[in-house]
């Protein structure tokens, strides 16, 4: 599962729409699963060009470590040579600030959103997490296959499901019905014992002694 342009989109708006509020003009970044850009704007165009690369490095870095770029500052500043050996090993798509953040639906990573160019320390941050609250506001993901009560069951050529009773086979009944079984029932009439006579034995190669 990955982030449709629709959601990208309600995220980018509610972003901007808090970046406003802030008067803080910013870049926002939103990538798929897979780290690749779905949707970009630069608020503050033509300027803050530097900002835009940073914003869409934010997002890949969360989705890469599936947690918040200020998560991941925190415990890869005690590694030496971390953040340089990543922005080299990535083309420059990993950093160590601020306002990234993964978009998750009903716990699954399906993208990420990197926000660049705060005017103050922690909007980058603030603005991102405004996006990621309109994610929560949509409704709940809808399941793949219905759940059927047991008197149910699945007919392919059907536009639902049909009662169990009503069969979609065609052809005739005892094809489908189950085996009788009255003929593994000893029958106690009969002669046979189910041991094999002496005679049997002695005229045949391979017989007892």
């Amino acid at each position: 599962m990955s982030i449709s342009i629709d959601m990208a989109r309600r995220i980018l708006e509610a972003s901007k729409q808090r970046a406003r509020e802030l008067r803080s003009p910013v870049s926002i970044a939103i990538v798929d699963a897979g780290g690749h850009l779905v949707l970009f704007e630069r608020m503050m165009s033509p300027y803050g060009w530097a900002t835009g690369n940073i914003s869409i490095a934010k997002a890949n870095t969360a989705v890469m470590f599936n947690q918040s770029t200020d998560a991941v500052a925190q415990w890869g500043a005690g590694i030496p040579g971390f953040a340089s050996s990543l922005a080299t090993m990535t083309a420059g798509k990993f950093i160590m600030a601020a306002g990234g953040w993964p978009v998750r639906i009903d716990g699954a990573t399906v993208g990420g959103i990197g926000v660049s160019g705060g005017n103050a320390p922690g909007r980058d941050d603030e603005i991102a997490r405004a996006g990621l609250a309109a994610v929560d506001a949509l409704p709940p993901a809808t399941p793949r296959y219905e759940q059927r009560s047991p008197d149910q069951t699945f007919s392919p050529n059907a536009n639902g499901p049909v009662p169990a009773s009503s069969s979609s086979i065609s052809g005739p009944a005892s094809l489908y019905e189950a085996p009788d079984t009255h003929y593994l029932i000893p029958d106690p009439n009969s002669s046979y014992t189910g041991e094999i006579p002496d005679q049997f034995n002695s005229d045949h190669p391979g017989g007892q002694a």
